[in-house]
């Protein structure tokens, strides 16, 4: 695998993951096609959501919700915010 790779999310070449997030074909597409940038903004935006939301990820329908939001996200499409959330203030 190269070192960058143009990113789905943004449209531009980036550095590239150095592994694939997860076994299978999903992971192997997000390896090939979104940068090491997106994929960590994503978790950041997980993250967000389940604390926000109080996602209880032993629920079946929570893992396929935030499958979607993740393939909403790094492919530039609107995706789920949390309602009322307000991000730190940046020093």
């Amino acid at each position: 695998m190269s070192g960058t790779v143009f990113c789905r999310k943004y449209q531009q070449e980036l550095p590239a993951l150095t592994q694939a997030p997860f076994p299978g074909a999903k992971g192997q597409d997000i390896l090939e096609n979104v940068s090491a940038k997106a994929w960590q903004e994503w978790m950041a935006h997980q993250t967000m959501l389940i604390n926000e939301k109080q996602l209880n990820l032993m629920d079946t329908g929570t893992r396929v919700y935030l499958g979607e939001q993740m393939t909403k996200f790094l492919s530039g499409a609107d995706y789920d915010a949390a309602e009322g959330y307000v991000p730190p203030e940046q020093s």
